[in-house]
């Protein structure tokens, strides 16, 4: 009986556990807590998957190296030496610096190792190099993205 009673508690107690896994994976996750996107100097505009509101607040940490110019690595702040020219998607900032937009043909914004913005528009978050030829760069640089709700689109 002692044998069959503490098989009975065994199987209740994982039945409960496997719902409370079951519930986990269906909660709603934050951006803060699971964002951390690998951006690549060889590609366009990269997806990081984060959509905001207009009116959130947008952090963003970038750190790592790519190559932007032949031979010199460098961080996502851009190449001290070379300023990007008018035809680059942000010219006149440094070249070789993350840059982002949010939706598909949001205004551009400087990046580089720190970033806080409000959101003037709502879209996925995009990122890239400040680059015009990016078949010829090399390497990534991480992104930290934390984004705060707009006070009045909090559940």
């Amino acid at each position: 009986m002692r044998r069959v009673l503490l098989l009975v508690g065994a199987v209740l107690l994982l039945a409960m556990l496997q719902g409370t896994v079951r519930r986990g994976l269906a909660d709603t996750r934050f951006h803060d807590e699971l964002i951390e996107k690998r951006i690549y100097a060889y590609r366009d505009w990269q997806s990081t998957g984060v959509r905001v509101n207009q009116g959130d607040l947008v952090e963003i940490e970038a750190w790592g190296e790519w190559l932007y110019t032949p031979e010199e690595y460098h961080g996502p702040k851009g190449h001290a030496e070379f300023p990007a020219p008018g035809f680059y998607p942000i010219p006149r900032g440094p070249g070789g610096a993350l840059i982002g937009r949010i939706g598909e043909h949001g205004q551009r914004f400087s990046v580089g190792e720190r970033a806080t913005l409000q959101a003037r528009e709502h879209g996925i978050l995009y990122l890239r190099i400040n680059d015009d030829v990016l078949s010829d760069n090399d390497g990534w640089v991480a992104a930290q993205i934390d984004v705060t709700q707009k006070a009045d689109t909090l559940p």
